[in-house]
């Protein structure tokens, strides 16, 4: 696996019981799964040389993140390696403009969009539809609301050109809420899909995922779920599928965001699904049977915990475990800065009202916010 983040921790620990050996690149021998993988090779995944390295021996290679360059990974491939998901694939979660232009050539919903050339143009894109406000987003590089831009005017709209690559314009769109369809492909084709779930965004972080979305009509579900496993076969994607969907005023979907990867969307699964995400990745990138991704629960919700003020995490274990023994903690080994995901945890049960209130209490008194 390329990439030592708390995606590959987790991956890791899903392929203990099937006995999978984990070869991880990673940056620095502090990382989340740099800190669990004994087998750790410590390097820059833009080095094609590195690469290659890292890659001899290897049945299969896969991703914690997307940067990987593209051409690297053609290179890779064009040597005999099994690189999943796919470069060709791939490159539509890696670039936001050839994504957009992808699933507009197979008839994916969208919101309006085309790629601007400076402000001036930006200001063009606006009078084309409803006018400002007006979404910018570089089309590589963006994760967890970074390099994203809501601008009210052509005066507002010059920092996104200061990155040097290019920049896609898109409507805001008139929505209720944000869903995401997780579905997971073989190279053999078999496919599975979870339920539908509805998460909330805070500052272009995802903070929490109820699944499956309350109130949410069968045949939109349906319809999201479809819509995804028909993106994850026309993309021949193998593993993880994440898309990320706004539910318009309207009663629409239109696709926002795609991950090949496992999602912060799909963290629920570990302890609310038969087959957690995590597991589905792994045996779909080694061509094993998929795992049942019905949920075990009525609903489950998953908070995360952002770092604060607080990084005594044992004394807060002892709050939280001992309020809450049904309470799953899952932490990712990183040092607490304010903002950063460091940890996310899963409660599940029958009564709605009665899991979030405590997946809410838990992460807020794990970050410091509460302290009773």
């Amino acid at each position: 696996m390329i990439g030592g983040g708390q995606l590959a921790r987790m991956a890791h620990q899903a392929g203990i019981p099937l006995g999978i050996r984990f070869k991880l690149l990673a940056d620095t021998p502090q990382d989340s799964a740099s800190q669990v993988v004994g087998d750790t090779v410590l390097g820059d995944y833009r080095d094609l040389d590195t690469l290659r390295r890292f890659a001899s021996g290897c049945d299969v290679v896969t991703f914690d993140h997307e940067h990987v360059p593209t051409e690297h990974l053609r290179a890779l491939q064009a040597e005999g390696i099994a690189v999943r998901p796919g470069p060709d694939a791939l490159v539509n979660a890696q670039d936001k403009g050839v994504m957009r232009a992808r699933l507009d050539s197979i008839g994916v919903p969208c919101p309006r969009h085309r790629i601007v050339a400076d402000p001036a143009d930006v200001t063009a894109f606006a009078e084309e539809g409803t006018g400002y406000p007006v979404v910018l987003k570089t089309v590589r590089g963006g994760y967890d609301g970074k390099g994203v831009w809501v601008v009210d005017s052509e005066a507002e709209a010059h920092a996104p050109f200061l990155a040097g690559v290019p920049v896609l314009a898109e409507e805001k769109v008139d929505f209720v809420r944000e869903l995401a369809a997780n579905v997971v492909r073989s190279p053999s084709g078999q496919a599975v899909a979870y339920p539908v779930v509805e998460s909330v965004q805070e500052n272009g972080v995802c903070a929490e995922v109820t699944a499956p979305a309350p109130d949410l009509d069968p045949a939109l579900s349906d319809e999201a779920q479809q819509l995804a496993l028909r993106i994850a076969g026309d993309l021949d994607i193998t593993g993880h599928l994440a898309v990320e969907l706004f539910q318009t005023r309207d009663g629409r979907i239109l696709v926002n965001e795609l991950a090949m990867r496992p999602h912060n969307s799909g963290h629920w699964t570990q302890d609310g699904a038969v087959t957690s995400q995590f597991e589905n990745h792994l045996r779909a990138v080694l061509d094993l049977p998929l795992g049942d991704p019905r949920p075990r629960a009525k609903w489950t919700v998953m908070v995360n915990v952002l770092g604060g003020d607080y990084p005594d995490m044992y004394h807060a274990f002892l709050h939280c475990m001992a309020r809450d023994p049904g309470l799953k903690i899952h932490m990712y080994g990183k040092d607490v800065k304010p903002g950063r995901k460091v940890g996310h945890v899963n409660v599940f049960g029958d009564d709605l009202d009665d899991v979030r209130e405590r997946a809410r209490h838990a992460a807020a008194y794990l970050r410091g916010t509460i302290t009773e």
